[in-house]
């Protein structure tokens, strides 16, 4: 779909965009076939897709995937997607978010490839990628601040709770940066496209989820501060420090400097010392 045939299509259905909804069309076919090639589809493969907004990604999907399912928030948007594709794929009108929270499906076989709305992004991929219901890949364009974030590394400034919560799940892979006139409207900021694969095997096991989550929201509570300080409100210093010392994480260090490995061992270690700390 041309800029010219989305601007022509809105106009013609007087459907004014809401910026709320984070309505901000990817209409640059290079772009798109760069994130169908960076997908790596096949006849085979189940897709979800979450704001498929007008459908330029959509019809590329239907002619690379086998099953697709989209969600999409804006009943306007809802009509005009069944009219444009019939029965050729599931679309669900609904709140993508409160969907995903309300109805947990096992993903597992799925791929997600969609252009995320900018407010609701990285709260989806959170939801997403938890536990071994997770998708087994992730395609998706963000604004480019937030995917900096997802594929931060430790010590820079973007490497955070963001980071660690989806990383956990996911080893970063490549990325490519789109720029904002290849949307409709143009958005105030660049894009990017990020590509995740989710990690076999796991990197903890299913039980101790609930202690990495618990170990990194704590220690990224207040981000200038000794990560040691903000874990002894849940742990004993004592042990904290016995921990600390056998995985040589110096005692005054921030979560920040900590890498992903760390903080798995890290649970490992506290889940051993404290099983009902975590």
């Amino acid at each position: 779909m041309k800029l010219s045939e989305m601007r022509e299509l809105l106009a013609t259905r007087g459907i004014q965009l809401t910026k709320s909804l984070g309505q901000n069309f990817l209409h640059d076919g290079n772009q798109l076939r760069r994130i169908i090639a960076a997908a790596e589809l096949t006849g085979g493969d189940q897709v979800l897709e979450i704001g498929p907004g007008l459908g330029p990604l959509t019809e590329l999907l239907l002619e690379s995937a086998g099953e697709v399912l989209a969600i999409e928030k804006d009943a306007r948007l809802v009509g005009f997607l069944r009219e444009r594709f019939g029965p050729q794929f599931t679309l669900l009108h609904a709140d993508a978010l409160k969907f995903l929270k309300r109805e947990p499906r096992d993903w597992n076989q799925w791929k997600l490839v969609a252009n995320l709305p900018y407010s609701v992004a990285s709260p989806i991929l959170v939801e997403l990628a938890q536990g071994v219901r997770a998708p087994q890949k992730i395609v998706a364009t963000l604004q480019f601040e937030v995917a900096q974030r997802l594929m931060a590394k430790p010590g820079a400034e973007e490497f955070g709770l963001l980071t660690l919560l989806v990383q956990f799940n996911y080893a970063p892979g490549r990325s490519f940066k789109i720029p904002r006139s290849c949307f409709f409207p143009e958005p105030d900021v660049d894009s990017a496209c990020v590509v995740l694969d989710r990690r076999a095997p796991p990197l903890l096991p299913e039980n101790l989820r609930a202690g990495f989550v618990k170990i990194v929201k704590r220690a990224f509570s207040q981000r200038r501060k000794m990560m040691l300080k903000l874990l002894r409100e849940d742990w004993p210093a004592e042990k904290l420090e016995r921990a600390f010392g056998e995985l040589k994480i110096p005692l005054p260090e921030r979560a920040e400097k900590l890498s992903l490995e760390q903080f798995v061992a890290l649970t490992g270690k506290l889940s051993d010392i404290n099983d009902n700390a975590v």
